[in-house]
């Protein structure tokens, strides 16, 4: 039980009293509450972060520190408690006790970001400006998700020029890291190389504006200027799709042969609970109306799988797919059951498109890209980009079944490819350690 509940009604009403006398700003006299509270009741962590807090402000880093500490050992996973000793140690110099403290707060709470940007500061005093650049980030990230420091209303006054300093600091950070990873091939193919390949980044950076060609298409990452944009691409630009189409038969076999066996499907999507599905996916069977038996899901190729399927695995690694570390491709039999609708939805990035190669394609069952329909035929590859709105439905009885998979735009060049697969890397090394999905 919190000390704070078994108070008696007189001390129940001096802790109203100062917490009031906090609420509107009359501190010193909230001081004095919390003080004869504390003398009252020692364990009490609410009255000794406030006192602590104000020794803080007064320049009793000792003091401040002390308190703190024993609020700490009464609620040693307070968050709260944490972040302001976390604050208490940066200003007795003891930063490495700040960094621990500070991450104690931002594990127990991950959308703390007060807390994350005290961490942040720390790290950059400490010149460990590689963890300090995305704790900034997701601090800025996570408090402007929740409608703060999104402008100078809404960032209360004392934080005003810290915010501004960290959005600074993030902005150099992020065009400096996200630059060095194109650094080796400007110098070895020259600028004009990576013009596109720049101007991708700076519309991704928000340094110029996107221009999209087509009002339905909207990548949801990365936009690449300056290529074809269309829903639907003719098979001249994909030479090797009729490679691909003359394997159908023996790729369809080993489909039979692992629907039989009914092992090594699982759930395209993934929530924690179904009401997210509802946004992406409506079928019978929540999320197992769309399932994928996968030979590579971001970029991690699934060597079981490849070994139950010799024939398909061979076709792929003969085609030009995509190749990200912990991106690309996603290649998979994609199984959409009976009354399974994928709903309206936008992919990635237009640097690359997806092909479906149909295996079982009952009636009733088509895919829609920017509002045109298409009706798979088996064996009859379609490549599409997947950054225009897209659906799929099977309004049939039977299961449908196609094969995905993801290849380059057909516009990229070589040096481009070999860019972008540098330049996504280095992005997503950066997101998944600032905490973005």
């Amino acid at each position: 039980m919190h000390p704070s509940d078994s108070l008696s009604p007189v001390l129940q009403a001096q802790l109203a009293a100062a917490r009031g006398a906090a609420a509107q700003g009359r501190i010193a006299e909230a001081e004095q509450l919390f003080l004869r509270l504390v003398d009252a009741v020692p364990g009490l962590a609410e009255g000794l972060n406030f006192l602590g807090m104000c020794a803080l402000a007064r320049q009793q880093t000792g003091e401040a520190v002390a308190l703190l500490e024993r609020a700490r050992q009464v609620v040693p996973d307070d968050a709260e408690t944490l972040k302001n000793l976390g604050q208490a140690y940066r200003r007795a110099g003891r930063l490495d006790a700040a960094v621990d403290a500070l991450r104690g707060a931002v594990t127990r709470e991950p959308a703390y970001f007060l807390a994350r940007l005290h961490l942040a500061g720390v790290l950059q005093q400490l010149q460990r400006d590689d963890e300090a650049l995305p704790e900034y980030f997701r601090a800025l990230r996570s408090a402007q998700e929740h409608g703060e420091w999104l402008n100078e209303a809404t960032t209360p006054p004392g934080l005003r020029q810290p915010v501004l300093a960290a959005m600074r600091y993030v902005d150099q950070g992020r065009h400096a890291l996200f630059d060095s990873a194109l650094a080796p091939l400007r110098a070895r193919f020259g600028n004009d190389a990576l013009r596109r390949v720049a101007r991708a980044l700076a519309i991704y950076l928000g340094d110029e504006p996107a221009h999209y060609p087509n009002p339905a298409q909207r990548p949801l990452f990365l936009f690449f200027p300056e290529i074809a944009s269309q829903a639907y691409y003719e098979r001249s630009r994909f030479p090797w799709l009729d490679a691909l189409e003359a394997q159908t038969g023996a790729i369809r076999l080993e489909l039979v042969n692992l629907l039989a066996a009914e092992h090594g499907f699982e759930p395209f999507l993934r929530f924690d609970g179904d009401a997210r599905i509802d946004d992406y996916l409506s079928g019978r069977e929540g999320q197992r109306a769309w399932t994928g038996f996968f030979f590579y899901r971001h970029g991690e190729r699934r060597d079981d799988n490849c070994a139950r399927c010799p024939v398909t695995s061979a076709v792929l690694d003969s085609l030009p797919i995509v190749r990200i570390r912990e991106h690309a491709p996603e290649v998979l039999f994609s199984l959409l059951t009976p009354g399974a609708h994928i709903l309206p939805h936008r992919g990635v990035t237009n640097t690359r498109l997806v092909t479906h190669l149909p295996l079982i394609v009952p009636d009733n069952c088509a895919l829609r890209v920017g509002g045109v329909d298409h009706v798979w035929q088996e064996g009859r590859c379609v490549v599409f980009d997947d950054t225009y709105e897209h659906e799929a439905w099977n309004r049939s009885e039977r299961t449908r079944v196609v094969l995905i998979l993801d290849t380059w735009h057909p516009d990229l060049t070589e040096v481009e490819r070999e860019a972008l697969t540098a330049l996504v890397g280095v992005i997503g090394d950066f997101n998944q350690r600032a905490g973005v999905r």
